[in-house]
């Protein structure tokens, strides 16, 4: 298989944030369309490696390719412009910018327009002349996912989209994201503390533990083998 049919390949990154690496020789394949959830306790990387894949950290060693493009020097905005979106946990979006405007400022030729993310989110179209600071943390999240699905990806990066939801809200954005899923050729990466629905939600995934590769594999096996799981998850250990 070509670079080129695997979409996103990471191979032995070494990276980090000044002098303090924090991923220690992390390699991953994913394929177009593909989804991966990459698990695993607070303070092991999963954070550190989205923001790798973006050009937020220090690469110390290794290389990311994007279609067979070594992308490793390029900077986020390059990145962003070659088709990766990020929906960073603290949502980011402009506080003082309405709905619309959010959405307008990452517009990019595509087949995600205005009218497809409020398809997707009721509310955002409901909420569209809303400023950022006078909507929800759900909201505020569906904004954050509609803002990264403007600029056309063909992968985003997702951190944690369910931290700190209602449940009810949880569902809605789920909804959003299983119709994703099934309706877009966009490959997904899922950093989540509720191991079940992520594992529920991607084909594969991803444990770490100290910035090292614990398991790689399907999801469903981990679903079906809670103890497994489990001995997983807990070798991690926050640092």
């Amino acid at each position: 298989m070509t670079d080129a049919a695997q979409g996103l390949v990471l191979d032995a990154v070494r990276a980090g944030y000044g002098d303090t690496v924090v991923l220690e020789g992390v390699s991953l394949t994913l394929a177009p369309a593909a989804t991966l959830a990459v698990l695993g306790r607070n303070g092991v990387g999963k954070t550190t490696l989205l923001a790798t894949i973006m050009g937020q950290t220090t690469l110390r060693g290794g290389s990311i390719r994007l279609d067979g493009r070594e992308i490793s020097s390029l900077p986020p905005y390059r990145r962003a412009r070659l088709g990766i979106g990020f929906v960073p946990q603290e949502r980011e979006i402009f506080r003082s910018l309405t709905v619309e405007e959010n959405l307008d400022v990452a517009s990019r030729p595509g087949r995600w327009t205005l009218e497809r993310v409020y398809d997707f989110f009721p509310s955002l179209s409901e909420r569209r002349r809303n400023r950022g600071n006078q909507l929800s943390g759900g909201e505020q999240q569906m904004l954050a996912i509609g803002r990264a699905l403007m600029g056309n990806p063909s992968l985003m990066l997702m951190d944690e989209p369910l931290e700190g939801l209602a449940p009810v809200i949880v569902e809605a954005v789920l909804r959003g994201l299983d119709r994703l899923k099934r309706e877009d050729d966009l490959a997904l990466v899922l950093v989540e503390q509720h191991a079940r629905i992520a594992l529920e939600f991607t084909a594969d995934a991803m444990v770490l533990d100290r910035g090292v590769v614990v398991y790689a594999g399907p999801s469903q096996p981990l679903l079906k083998e809670p103890d497994r799981l489990a001995r997983l998850m807990g070798v991690a250990r926050a640092h």
